[in-house]
Protein backbone atom coordinates (compact mmCIF):
# COMPACT_ATOMS: atom_id res chain seq x y z
CA UNK A 1 0.00 0.00 0.00
CA UNK A 2 0.74 3.64 -1.04
CA UNK A 3 2.46 5.44 2.44
CA UNK A 4 0.27 8.17 1.01
CA UNK A 5 -3.30 6.70 1.60
CA UNK A 6 -1.85 5.03 4.84
CA UNK A 7 -0.96 8.49 6.23
CA UNK A 8 -4.65 9.50 4.58
CA UNK A 9 -6.85 6.82 6.01
CA UNK A 10 -4.72 7.06 9.61
CA UNK A 11 -5.56 11.03 9.63
CA UNK A 12 -9.27 10.21 8.86
CA UNK A 13 -9.48 7.08 11.11
CA UNK A 14 -8.68 9.85 13.65
CA UNK A 15 -11.50 12.43 12.76
CA UNK A 16 -14.36 13.10 14.35
CA UNK A 17 -17.46 10.98 12.69
CA UNK A 18 -19.59 14.49 13.06
CA UNK A 19 -16.72 16.22 11.42
CA UNK A 20 -16.92 13.58 8.20
CA UNK A 21 -20.70 13.54 8.22
CA UNK A 22 -20.52 17.55 7.98
CA UNK A 23 -17.87 17.32 5.03
CA UNK A 24 -19.69 14.41 3.36
CA UNK A 25 -23.19 16.06 3.11
CA UNK A 26 -20.89 19.51 2.03
CA UNK A 27 -19.34 17.16 -0.55
CA UNK A 28 -22.92 15.96 -1.53
CA UNK A 29 -24.14 19.62 -1.42
CA UNK A 30 -21.58 20.43 -3.92
CA UNK A 31 -22.08 17.68 -6.02
CA UNK A 32 -25.69 18.79 -6.37
CA UNK A 33 -24.97 21.88 -7.18
CA UNK A 34 -22.95 21.33 -9.80
CA UNK A 35 -25.37 18.91 -11.55
CA UNK A 36 -27.67 21.74 -10.96
CA UNK A 37 -25.42 24.19 -12.85
CA UNK A 38 -24.56 21.62 -15.35
CA UNK A 39 -28.32 21.51 -16.10
CA UNK A 40 -29.14 24.68 -16.22
CA UNK A 41 -26.39 24.89 -18.32
CA UNK A 42 -27.49 22.43 -21.09
CA UNK A 43 -30.91 24.26 -20.93
CA UNK A 44 -29.55 27.79 -21.51
CA UNK A 45 -27.29 26.25 -24.34
CA UNK A 46 -30.49 24.89 -26.02
CA UNK A 47 -32.70 27.69 -25.29
CA UNK A 48 -29.77 29.73 -27.86
CA UNK A 49 -29.37 26.94 -30.04
CA UNK A 50 -33.37 26.82 -30.33
CA UNK A 51 -32.89 30.86 -30.78
CA UNK A 52 -30.60 31.14 -32.83
CA UNK A 53 -32.00 28.40 -35.26
CA UNK A 54 -34.79 30.63 -35.06
CA UNK A 55 -33.55 33.75 -36.29
CA UNK A 56 -32.01 32.13 -38.61
CA UNK A 57 -35.11 30.90 -40.13
CA UNK A 58 -36.91 34.19 -39.76
CA UNK A 59 -33.66 35.31 -41.44
CA UNK A 60 -34.55 32.79 -44.17
CA UNK A 61 -37.82 33.78 -44.52
CA UNK A 62 -36.87 37.63 -44.75
CA UNK A 63 -34.18 37.09 -47.68
CA UNK A 64 -36.73 35.04 -49.32
CA UNK A 65 -39.58 37.66 -49.09
CA UNK A 66 -36.77 40.21 -49.84
CA UNK A 67 -35.73 38.20 -53.16
CA UNK A 68 -39.43 38.17 -54.11
CA UNK A 69 -40.25 41.99 -53.28
CA UNK A 70 -36.96 42.18 -55.31
CA UNK A 71 -38.16 40.43 -57.90
CA UNK A 72 -41.42 41.88 -58.20
CA UNK A 73 -39.84 45.55 -58.52
CA UNK A 74 -37.60 44.35 -61.47
CA UNK A 75 -40.39 43.40 -62.95
CA UNK A 76 -42.49 46.54 -62.24
CA UNK A 77 -39.36 48.12 -63.22
CA UNK A 78 -39.07 46.92 -66.48
CA UNK A 79 -42.54 47.25 -67.25
CA UNK A 80 -42.26 50.95 -66.46
CA UNK A 81 -38.87 50.94 -68.52
CA UNK A 82 -41.41 50.28 -71.53
CA UNK A 83 -44.04 51.57 -70.63
CA UNK A 84 -41.98 55.27 -69.98
CA UNK A 85 -40.27 54.03 -74.01
CA UNK A 86 -43.00 53.80 -75.16
CA UNK A 87 -44.91 57.20 -74.30
CA UNK A 88 -41.62 59.13 -74.43
CA UNK A 89 -41.56 57.94 -78.15
CA UNK A 90 -44.82 59.05 -78.59
CA UNK A 91 -44.22 62.23 -77.34
CA UNK A 92 -41.12 62.48 -79.31
CA UNK A 93 -42.85 61.75 -82.33
CA UNK A 94 -45.87 64.44 -81.57
CA UNK A 95 -43.18 66.77 -80.80
CA UNK A 96 -41.55 66.26 -84.25
CA UNK A 97 -44.69 66.69 -85.97
CA UNK A 98 -45.22 70.11 -84.21
CA UNK A 99 -42.05 71.16 -85.03
CA UNK A 100 -42.05 70.09 -88.30
CA UNK A 101 -45.84 72.09 -88.93
CA UNK A 102 -44.32 74.77 -87.56
CA UNK A 103 -41.08 74.69 -89.52
CA UNK A 104 -42.97 74.38 -92.91
CA UNK A 105 -45.77 77.51 -91.85
CA UNK A 106 -42.28 79.38 -91.08
CA UNK A 107 -40.59 78.71 -94.38
CA UNK A 108 -44.04 79.29 -96.29
CA UNK A 109 -43.97 83.04 -94.51
CA UNK A 110 -40.16 83.86 -95.07
CA UNK A 111 -41.14 82.79 -98.78
CA UNK A 112 -44.25 84.81 -98.98
CA UNK A 113 -42.52 87.77 -97.34
CA UNK A 114 -39.18 87.29 -99.63
CA UNK A 115 -41.36 87.57 -102.57
CA UNK A 116 -43.45 90.14 -101.32
CA UNK A 117 -40.54 92.25 -100.75
CA UNK A 118 -39.32 91.56 -104.35
CA UNK A 119 -42.39 92.56 -105.72
CA UNK A 120 -42.14 96.01 -103.38
CA UNK A 121 -38.67 96.56 -105.09
CA UNK A 122 -40.10 95.65 -108.47
CA UNK A 123 -42.73 98.04 -107.84
CA UNK A 124 -40.29 100.64 -106.47
CA UNK A 125 -37.77 100.33 -109.47
CA UNK A 126 -41.02 101.04 -112.01
CA UNK A 127 -41.99 104.30 -110.24
CA UNK A 128 -38.54 105.67 -110.28
CA UNK A 129 -38.57 104.94 -114.15
CA UNK A 130 -41.47 106.62 -114.02
CA UNK A 131 -40.48 109.56 -111.85
CA UNK A 132 -37.39 109.92 -114.59
CA UNK A 133 -39.63 109.65 -117.53
CA UNK A 134 -41.65 112.69 -116.13
CA UNK A 135 -38.71 114.55 -115.13
CA UNK A 136 -37.68 114.23 -118.69
CA UNK A 137 -41.54 115.82 -119.71
CA UNK A 138 -41.44 118.48 -117.19
CA UNK A 139 -38.53 120.32 -119.13
CA UNK A 140 -40.56 119.92 -122.29
CA UNK A 141 -43.42 121.12 -120.18
CA UNK A 142 -41.25 123.88 -119.26
CA UNK A 143 -41.05 124.79 -123.06
CA UNK A 144 -44.67 124.07 -123.74
CA UNK A 145 -45.51 126.50 -121.67
CA UNK A 146 -44.28 129.63 -123.41
CA UNK A 147 -46.43 128.31 -126.62
CA UNK A 148 -49.26 128.58 -123.70
CA UNK A 149 -48.56 132.30 -123.26
CA UNK A 150 -48.95 132.84 -127.19
CA UNK A 151 -52.36 130.65 -127.16
CA UNK A 152 -53.74 132.50 -124.46
CA UNK A 153 -53.03 135.79 -126.04
CA UNK A 154 -55.55 134.95 -128.70
CA UNK A 155 -59.34 135.70 -127.17
CA UNK A 156 -60.58 132.78 -128.92
CA UNK A 157 -57.70 130.32 -128.48
CA UNK A 158 -57.99 131.83 -124.38
CA UNK A 159 -61.84 130.79 -123.98
CA UNK A 160 -61.15 127.18 -125.88
CA UNK A 161 -58.69 126.87 -123.16
CA UNK A 162 -61.23 127.95 -120.22
CA UNK A 163 -63.82 125.69 -122.00
CA UNK A 164 -61.67 122.80 -122.63
CA UNK A 165 -60.45 122.98 -118.32
CA UNK A 166 -64.29 123.10 -117.51
CA UNK A 167 -65.23 120.46 -119.08
CA UNK A 168 -62.05 118.25 -118.22
CA UNK A 169 -63.10 118.57 -114.25
CA UNK A 170 -66.69 118.25 -115.09
CA UNK A 171 -65.96 115.38 -117.50
CA UNK A 172 -63.44 113.29 -114.88
CA UNK A 173 -65.99 114.16 -112.15
CA UNK A 174 -69.65 112.68 -113.34
CA UNK A 175 -70.87 110.33 -115.39
CA UNK A 176 -71.76 110.07 -118.85
CA UNK A 177 -75.37 111.68 -119.24
CA UNK A 178 -75.47 113.51 -116.41
CA UNK A 179 -73.76 116.79 -118.30
CA UNK A 180 -74.29 118.10 -121.61
CA UNK A 181 -71.97 120.57 -123.55
CA UNK A 182 -72.99 123.37 -125.67
CA UNK A 183 -76.78 122.85 -124.49
CA UNK A 184 -79.26 125.26 -126.36
CA UNK A 185 -81.68 126.73 -123.98
CA UNK A 186 -85.02 128.07 -124.97
CA UNK A 187 -83.99 131.12 -125.62
CA UNK A 188 -81.71 130.17 -128.23
CA UNK A 189 -78.49 130.82 -125.73
CA UNK A 190 -75.91 128.23 -125.51
CA UNK A 191 -73.93 128.23 -122.04
CA UNK A 192 -70.80 125.75 -121.76
CA UNK A 193 -71.94 123.35 -119.71
CA UNK A 194 -75.37 122.09 -118.10
CA UNK A 195 -75.40 119.87 -115.34
CA UNK A 196 -78.45 117.59 -114.63
CA UNK A 197 -79.65 117.91 -110.97
CA UNK A 198 -81.15 114.70 -109.48
CA UNK A 199 -85.06 114.43 -108.57
CA UNK A 200 -85.72 116.36 -112.03
CA UNK A 201 -84.70 119.69 -110.91
CA UNK A 202 -83.77 122.01 -113.36
CA UNK A 203 -80.13 121.86 -114.84
CA UNK A 204 -77.47 123.65 -113.13
CA UNK A 205 -75.68 126.37 -116.00
CA UNK A 206 -71.84 126.94 -115.84
CA UNK A 207 -70.03 129.22 -118.34
CA UNK A 208 -66.44 129.40 -118.84
CA UNK A 209 -65.58 132.63 -120.15
CA UNK A 210 -63.31 135.40 -118.13
CA UNK A 211 -62.14 138.70 -119.34
CA UNK A 212 -58.24 137.86 -119.61
CA UNK A 213 -57.20 141.32 -121.54
CA UNK A 214 -58.17 143.34 -118.81
CA UNK A 215 -56.65 141.20 -115.96
CA UNK A 216 -53.40 141.34 -118.11
CA UNK A 217 -53.42 145.23 -118.50
CA UNK A 218 -53.78 145.09 -114.49
CA UNK A 219 -50.47 143.17 -114.28
CA UNK A 220 -48.72 144.88 -116.81
CA UNK A 221 -49.58 148.28 -115.67
CA UNK A 222 -46.56 150.51 -115.43
CA UNK A 223 -47.38 152.37 -112.23
CA UNK A 224 -50.62 153.27 -109.94
CA UNK A 225 -52.45 155.81 -113.03
CA UNK A 226 -51.96 152.96 -115.38
CA UNK A 227 -53.35 150.22 -112.65
CA UNK A 228 -56.09 152.31 -111.49
CA UNK A 229 -57.38 152.60 -115.52
CA UNK A 230 -57.13 148.99 -115.78
CA UNK A 231 -58.73 147.81 -112.92
CA UNK A 232 -61.72 150.01 -113.60
CA UNK A 233 -61.97 148.20 -117.33
CA UNK A 234 -61.74 144.96 -114.99
CA UNK A 235 -64.76 146.34 -113.11
CA UNK A 236 -66.73 146.74 -116.08
CA UNK A 237 -65.70 143.50 -117.52
CA UNK A 238 -66.66 141.29 -114.65
CA UNK A 239 -69.61 143.59 -114.36
CA UNK A 240 -70.84 143.08 -118.19
CA UNK A 241 -69.83 139.42 -117.79
CA UNK A 242 -71.91 138.64 -115.07
CA UNK A 243 -74.92 140.69 -116.14
CA UNK A 244 -75.05 138.49 -118.94
CA UNK A 245 -74.66 135.23 -117.40
CA UNK A 246 -78.36 136.55 -114.95
CA UNK A 247 -79.75 137.09 -118.03
CA UNK A 248 -79.22 134.67 -120.67
CA UNK A 249 -78.71 131.85 -118.53
CA UNK A 250 -81.10 131.98 -115.34
CA UNK A 251 -84.29 130.72 -116.52
CA UNK A 252 -87.17 130.31 -114.26
CA UNK A 253 -88.27 126.72 -114.17
CA UNK A 254 -85.65 125.63 -116.83
CA UNK A 255 -82.36 126.51 -115.04
CA UNK A 256 -81.43 126.60 -111.79
CA UNK A 257 -81.77 130.11 -109.84
CA UNK A 258 -77.85 129.73 -109.51
CA UNK A 259 -75.46 129.82 -112.00
CA UNK A 260 -71.61 129.06 -111.90
CA UNK A 261 -69.04 131.78 -113.47
CA UNK A 262 -65.66 129.50 -113.99
CA UNK A 263 -62.36 131.64 -113.50
CA UNK A 264 -59.39 129.46 -115.00
CA UNK A 265 -56.42 130.17 -112.29
CA UNK A 266 -56.68 130.09 -108.22
CA UNK A 267 -54.26 132.63 -108.46
CA UNK A 268 -56.82 135.20 -110.25
CA UNK A 269 -60.55 133.81 -107.84
CA UNK A 270 -58.05 134.72 -104.85
CA UNK A 271 -57.22 137.99 -106.15
CA UNK A 272 -61.05 138.84 -106.92
CA UNK A 273 -61.73 138.06 -103.69
CA UNK A 274 -59.07 140.20 -102.36
CA UNK A 275 -58.94 143.32 -103.91
CA UNK A 276 -62.67 143.21 -106.00
CA UNK A 277 -65.01 142.63 -103.41
CA UNK A 278 -68.20 144.70 -104.66
CA UNK A 279 -67.66 142.52 -108.26
CA UNK A 280 -68.23 139.11 -105.91
CA UNK A 281 -71.11 140.86 -104.12
CA UNK A 282 -72.78 141.81 -107.21
CA UNK A 283 -71.89 138.20 -108.25
CA UNK A 284 -73.69 137.07 -105.28
CA UNK A 285 -76.77 139.58 -105.52
CA UNK A 286 -77.05 138.54 -109.24
CA UNK A 287 -77.64 134.35 -108.43
CA UNK A 288 -74.13 134.18 -109.77
CA UNK A 289 -71.38 132.14 -108.07
CA UNK A 290 -67.45 132.75 -109.14
CA UNK A 291 -65.32 129.36 -108.70
CA UNK A 292 -62.16 128.50 -109.11
CA UNK A 293 -60.89 124.59 -110.48
CA UNK A 294 -60.70 123.55 -107.02
CA UNK A 295 -64.66 125.00 -105.91
CA UNK A 296 -65.57 123.99 -109.08
CA UNK A 297 -64.64 120.18 -108.53
CA UNK A 298 -65.42 120.33 -105.06
CA UNK A 299 -68.82 120.84 -106.21
CA UNK A 300 -68.78 118.66 -108.85
CA UNK A 301 -68.22 116.25 -106.08
CA UNK A 302 -71.13 117.27 -104.32
CA UNK A 303 -72.91 116.96 -107.20
CA UNK A 304 -72.03 113.34 -107.70
CA UNK A 305 -72.47 112.57 -104.14
CA UNK A 306 -76.12 113.17 -104.85
CA UNK A 307 -76.49 111.72 -107.94
CA UNK A 308 -75.51 108.42 -106.28
CA UNK A 309 -77.14 109.07 -103.38
CA UNK A 310 -80.37 109.21 -105.62
CA UNK A 311 -79.51 105.86 -107.46
CA UNK A 312 -78.90 104.37 -104.18
CA UNK A 313 -82.22 106.04 -103.33
CA UNK A 314 -83.82 103.98 -106.37
CA UNK A 315 -81.90 100.88 -106.18
CA UNK A 316 -82.84 100.76 -102.32
CA UNK A 317 -84.41 97.44 -102.49
CA UNK A 318 -81.30 95.63 -104.07
CA UNK A 319 -79.07 97.02 -101.41
CA UNK A 320 -81.10 95.58 -98.91
CA UNK A 321 -81.31 92.44 -100.76
CA UNK A 322 -77.57 92.76 -100.70
CA UNK A 323 -76.96 93.45 -96.92
CA UNK A 324 -79.60 90.05 -95.68
CA UNK A 325 -76.81 87.88 -98.25
CA UNK A 326 -74.16 89.90 -96.91
CA UNK A 327 -75.27 88.90 -92.96
CA UNK A 328 -75.93 85.40 -94.04
CA UNK A 329 -72.40 84.99 -95.50
CA UNK A 330 -71.52 86.76 -92.00
CA UNK A 331 -73.10 84.26 -90.15
CA UNK A 332 -71.89 81.71 -92.06
CA UNK A 333 -67.92 82.73 -91.63
CA UNK A 334 -68.92 83.20 -87.98
CA UNK A 335 -70.05 79.71 -87.69
CA UNK A 336 -66.76 78.23 -89.19
CA UNK A 337 -64.85 80.70 -87.55
CA UNK A 338 -66.18 79.17 -84.42
CA UNK A 339 -65.73 76.19 -85.42
CA UNK A 340 -62.26 76.61 -86.17
CA UNK A 341 -61.83 78.11 -82.86
CA UNK A 342 -62.66 74.97 -81.32
CA UNK A 343 -60.47 72.67 -83.56
CA UNK A 344 -57.64 74.65 -81.88
CA UNK A 345 -58.82 74.57 -78.49
CA UNK A 346 -58.84 71.11 -78.97
CA UNK A 347 -55.51 70.95 -80.40
CA UNK A 348 -54.56 72.62 -77.08
CA UNK A 349 -55.83 70.11 -74.51
CA UNK A 350 -54.36 67.75 -76.68
CA UNK A 351 -50.73 69.14 -76.46
CA UNK A 352 -51.70 70.00 -72.53
CA UNK A 353 -52.41 66.47 -71.78
CA UNK A 354 -49.75 64.93 -73.20
CA UNK A 355 -47.41 67.50 -71.68
CA UNK A 356 -49.07 66.22 -68.20
CA UNK A 357 -48.54 62.46 -69.33
CA UNK A 358 -44.44 63.36 -69.67
CA UNK A 359 -44.24 65.23 -66.31
CA UNK A 360 -46.22 62.10 -64.67
CA UNK A 361 -43.79 59.51 -66.41
CA UNK A 362 -40.99 61.88 -65.34
CA UNK A 363 -42.17 61.57 -61.64
CA UNK A 364 -42.46 57.92 -61.69
CA UNK A 365 -39.09 57.80 -63.24
CA UNK A 366 -37.37 59.97 -60.72
CA UNK A 367 -39.72 57.46 -57.80
CA UNK A 368 -37.76 54.59 -59.25
CA UNK A 369 -34.36 56.27 -59.56
CA UNK A 370 -34.60 57.30 -55.94
CA UNK A 371 -34.99 53.72 -54.46
CA UNK A 372 -32.41 52.75 -52.39
CA UNK A 373 -31.86 49.24 -52.25
CA UNK A 374 -29.28 47.21 -49.61
CA UNK A 375 -25.69 47.02 -50.11
CA UNK A 376 -26.00 50.30 -52.54
CA UNK A 377 -23.74 53.12 -51.81
CA UNK A 378 -24.83 56.55 -52.16
CA UNK A 379 -22.12 57.73 -55.39
CA UNK A 380 -23.69 54.85 -56.82
CA UNK A 381 -27.02 56.37 -56.53
CA UNK A 382 -25.97 59.40 -57.70
CA UNK A 383 -24.11 58.54 -60.60
CA UNK A 384 -26.87 55.98 -61.71
CA UNK A 385 -29.37 59.34 -61.12
CA UNK A 386 -27.20 61.64 -63.23
CA UNK A 387 -27.08 59.09 -65.79
CA UNK A 388 -30.78 58.37 -65.90
CA UNK A 389 -31.12 62.54 -66.29
CA UNK A 390 -28.76 62.41 -69.32
CA UNK A 391 -31.16 59.73 -71.20
CA UNK A 392 -34.25 61.46 -70.44
CA UNK A 393 -32.69 64.38 -71.94
CA UNK A 394 -31.17 62.40 -75.10
CA UNK A 395 -34.29 61.16 -75.79
CA UNK A 396 -36.61 64.27 -75.38
CA UNK A 397 -34.24 66.11 -77.71
CA UNK A 398 -34.40 69.71 -76.75
CA UNK A 399 -37.35 69.31 -74.36
CA UNK A 400 -36.25 69.91 -70.87
CA UNK A 401 -39.14 68.31 -68.23
CA UNK A 402 -38.76 69.04 -64.48
CA UNK A 403 -39.99 66.59 -62.20
CA UNK A 404 -41.83 67.83 -58.87
CA UNK A 405 -43.28 65.46 -56.64
CA UNK A 406 -46.23 66.76 -55.56
CA UNK A 407 -48.37 63.72 -54.37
Amino acid sequence: MNPSVDSLSFAFSKLNPAILALGGGAIAALIVLMIVLLVRSGQLRREQADDAAMRATEADGRMAELLKIQAEMHGRMSTMAEVFGSRQAELNQVINQRLDGMTQRVSTTISEQTKSTHENLQRLQERLAVIDAAQNNIQTLAKDVVGLQAILSNKQTRGAFGQSRMETIVADGLPMGAYTFQHTLSNGSRPDCTIRMPNGAPPLVIDAKFPLEAWNAIRDAGGPDGAKVASQQFRRDMETHIRDISEKYLIQGETQDTAFMFVPSESIFAEIHENFEPIVQKAHRARVVIVSPSLLMLSIQVIQAVLKDQRMRAQAHVIQGEVVSLMDDLGRLDDRVRKLQSHFSMAQKDVDMILTSADKLNKRGAKIEALEFEGDAPAQRAKESDASQKSVDSRTGLLKLRVVDDE
